[in-house]
């Protein structure tokens, strides 16, 4: 084996029978959470016939502990346990969903949450998190799209590195810290249709300079696990490729670490159509480097049979063995199973403090799409406020998909967030109609509401199921009745601000050109009210921008700003170009679109050297100046273009952001460095190419390119 054994785990390895190597890669779900199909199995049953190497979905100080003690005093061996669950976007302390929060281009804010998640799942005994999610997704049909960091591959490699180490801290031995799962490898986001679990279609090109990165990000970043997609590449499904998994994950980049399936996903070879049975798929998923069986019970009943056929070997078995225990010895289970740093750690005490990082992230994470006649802030407290609409009061679904051990009577919603900020206003309120289903009954006595106020705050969206595994929309627009209601409240000609929750980019251009402002509120998490009323008020100026294309209709999917140039590139005035005839190409808004209570502007680029030869580093800077009459954050955009080169290529590339806060009337001179390795590209072979010739470098807002500063230099080889 290539990764270093300890003696301890050298000595468990000659002592281990088969049976016991086999149950060490399974890994099953004690139901106390439902994340996937199927009854939950005998959990206990199976740790006391030594057949079990952790558990997921099981989490609490007394329960986790009386299982850990099971496992030491009751099995042969005494091996602990790993102790998984899902925590996306927080445990106890609910943050907005990582689609959201990634619009805050953060890296410092990624961290910090994935941190307070760490702190809170340890301290209820879990010592493994599935997460970061890290899958490019470019469709909002797709569900999963809630969970990503976006369409951008150079964003979520950041967003890799920082929750990586968010949740890993700087010693993943340390009781505090849970073990990171970068998930799902790869090219997950790009199943056809946005359908969950539907096949990809996907060129190797894009494979190596899209889906791949974040992943290897997250491996440079020390990620302890990764978790193949549940899909196919070529027709191969994930957990059986050989090529990604073994070739290029292990060998290539040299993964040491684990490899999880995802739930279920050893059995589901077979109806994918490559094992007719559990001892085919068990084999084919362990050669391929799948270490963990996670609930599909697959090894426990196929790897020994498949040793005895030969369709795998002891060595094979050994390596994914060894593996296991070399996550639980470098997790320091061995030495301190109960992790009692973390019992003694009172996440309760912290509850504050936490909750403060969760309203910070939550204003951080609201996009400001529209804002005619600057409607917003508010800064004259109104007299009378309707807060209408399904979302307004909705409690529950302020946790969003994926929301941990987060307890819905923790949410702030909407309603009483806005009722403590404007005291002394009379705030009236109406649901109107259900989120989805129900009927219009409801409609007569809201709008009745909307004409005796001064403003109204309409807060329509997503029930949180709605994203998330499973979530595929093929109409992803208003669901339900809520788009009769909307129009009839916009028809009463009262001010209106519309908040959307929703885990994706709503087909609503409608309701986006009628409302007076219009707030992306996604799925906020714990502080959801307080954070949308600071923004409402002008106590918080928003600076979130969009991770994702916001497109105008469902014919648009997948909409993305790195796309290919075309031979035929758009021309309004040309029939034969690459266009619609009944939609525009261009999004409703684009990549990084977000407004803010001021205005901000660009100016003086710079690029030096304007001339550059291999492993030279550039620095680009440019003016950016605050024209308003109130401070703002702005985020700055690096893109680049390679017009020329031996393989197409996209027609922005994100190679770096920065952040600037500034005063009204302020200036202040932004600068962002790259090296020579940040113009290369996947040459012949998918080797990192620098080519000689003219390189555009663009600085701005976001990927509207008339928004862009533009020069140019020059690559000399």
């Amino acid at each position: 084996m290539s990764v270093r054994l300890t003696d301890r785990v050298k000595r468990l390895l000659g002592v281990m029978s088969v049976d016991e190597k086999i149950g060490q890669l399974n890994m099953l779900t004690a139901g106390h959470v439902i994340t996937g199909p199927g009854d939950p199995a005998n959990y206990i049953e199976a740790l006391k016939g030594g057949h079990l190497g952790g558990v997921f979905n099981l989490f609490g100080r007394g329960q986790v502990r009386d299982l850990q003690r099971m496992a030491l005093e009751e099995t042969r061996l005494g091996i602990p346990l790993i102790f998984g669950y899902d925590i996306i976007h927080g445990h106890r302390t609910i943050f907005p969903i990582p689609l959201a929060e990634a619009g805050a281009f953060d890296a410092v804010l990624w961290e910090r949450t994935a941190r307070v998640a760490a702190l809170e799942g340890a301290a209820e005994g879990l010592n493994l998190t599935f997460a970061p999610m890290l899958d490019i997704s470019r469709d909002p049909r797709w569900g999963r799209m809630a969970e990503s960091a976006g369409e951008d591959p150079w964003v979520t490699s950041l967003f890799a590195r920082a929750k990586t180490h968010g949740f890993q801290g700087d010693d993943i031995k340390s009781p505090l810290s849970l073990a990171a799962t970068a998930k799902h490898l790869a090219a997950y986001g790009a199943s056809v249709a946005g359908r969950d679990y539907a096949q990809v279609e996907v060129t190797e090109r894009t494979l190596h300079e899209v889906y791949l990165p974040p992943f290897r990000a997250a491996i440079e970043a020390g990620v302890a696990a990764i978790m193949p997609a549940f899909t196919d590449m070529d027709s191969i499904p994930l957990t059986a490729h050989v090529p990604i998994l073994r070739d290029l994950v292990r060998k290539q980049w040299g993964f040491e670490g684990v490899i999880i399936s995802d739930y279920n996903a050893v059995t589901e070879l077979i109806p994918h159509g490559i094992a007719a049975d559990l001892t085919e798929a068990s084999a084919l998923a362990l050669r391929a480097g799948v270490d963990i069986d996670l609930m599909g019970l697959a090894y426990v009943q196929g790897l020994a049979p498949a040793l005895q056929q030969g369709a795998i070997t002891i060595e094979e078995l050994n390596q994914a063995t060894a593996r296991v225990l070399m996550l639980k010895e470098q997790m320091g289970l061995f030495d301190d199973p109960y992790r009692e740093a973390a019992a003694k750690f009172d996440h309760k005490a912290r509850r504050v403090e936490h909750r403060d990082i969760a309203l910070d992230a939550a204003r951080r994470s609201i996009v400001l799409l529209t804002n005619r006649n600057n409607a917003l802030p508010v800064t004259t407290p109104p007299q009378r406020v309707a807060v209408l609409g399904p979302l307004a009061n909705a409690q529950a679904e302020m946790l969003g998909p994926w929301s941990g051990a987060g307890l819905i009577e923790d949410m702030v919603p909407f309603l009483p967030g806005i009722r403590a900020a404007w005291p002394r206003a009379e705030i009236l309120h109406a649901p109107g109609v259900e989120i989805e289903g129900g009927d219009l009954a409801g409609i007569d006595a809201a709008v009745e509401l909307a004409r005796r106020s001064d403003l109204v705050v309409l807060c329509l969206g997503e029930q949180r199921f709605m994203s998330g595994e499973a979530g595929s929309r093929a109409r992803p627009d208003l669901p339900g009745h809520q788009a009769e209601f909307a129009k009839a409240i916009l028809d009463t000609g009262k001010p209106v601000i519309v908040l959307l929750s929703s885990g994706r980019p709503l087909t609503a251009s409608w309701l986006i050109e009628r409302a007076d402002a219009v707030l992306a509120t996604w799925f906020l998490g714990s502080e959801a009210g307080h954070a949308v009323a600071d923004v409402l008020t002008g106590k918080w100026n928003p600076s979130a921008k969009l991770s994702v294309s916001w497109p105008v209709d469902v014919g648009q999917m997948p909409v993305f700003f790195g796309h290919k140039p075309s031979g035929r590139p758009l021309k309004t005035d040309f029939r034969y170009s690459s266009k619609y005839l009944d939609l525009p190409n261009e999004p409703l808004f684009p990549f990084g679109h977000g407004l803010s209570y001021t205005r901000f502007a660009y100016g003086d680029l710079a690029v030096t050297p304007s001339e550059v030869r291999a492993g030279d580093k550039i620095t680009i800077e440019a003016s950016v100046s605050n024209d308003g009459k109130v401070a703002g954050e702005e985020t700055v955009f690096l893109f680049m273009r390679d017009p020329v080169a031996s393989v197409s290529r996209p027609v922005l590339e994100l190679k770096g952001i920065e952040k600037v806060v500034l005063a009204p009337g302020q200036s202040k001179r932004v600068s962002i460095t790259l090296s020579t390795d940040d113009l290369k590209f996947l040459g012949a072979g998918f080797v990192p190419t620098l080519e000689a010739g003219a390189v555009e470098i663009f600085v701005g807002p976001s990927a509207k390119e008339e928004t862009l500063l533009k020069a140019q230099l020059q690559v000399v080889l």
